[in-house]
């Protein structure tokens, strides 16, 4: 499973979003730090969900990235979020 994928999965699966769209931005980082060939090195999230209403910027931010798990963060170099 690409990492896009897991991305996409994970964030289905703790959120059921309205909309999600998951971007893999690396070629446009091509040599700069973190690039990896190939890709899915930088990745840039929009998601909608209702369970971000109550929470701060800070606290979706949070959310995500427990969802997406320690492993997979770890794996990515940039992680651009657009959360609502």
């Amino acid at each position: 499973m690409s990492r896009t994928e897991e991305i996409r999965t994970a964030l289905e699966v703790s959120f059921a979003p309205q909309s999600l769209e998951v971007i893999d931005e690396s070629e446009s980082h091509r040599g700069h730090a973190g690039y990896q060939e190939g890709g899915e090195s930088h990745f840039r999230v929009r998601i909608k969900a209702d369970a971000f209403a109550p929470m701060s910027r800070i606290e979706r931010h949070r959310a995500v990235h427990k969802a997406l798990g320690a492993d997979l963060v770890g794996r990515i170099h940039a992680l651009a979020l657009d959360i609502s």
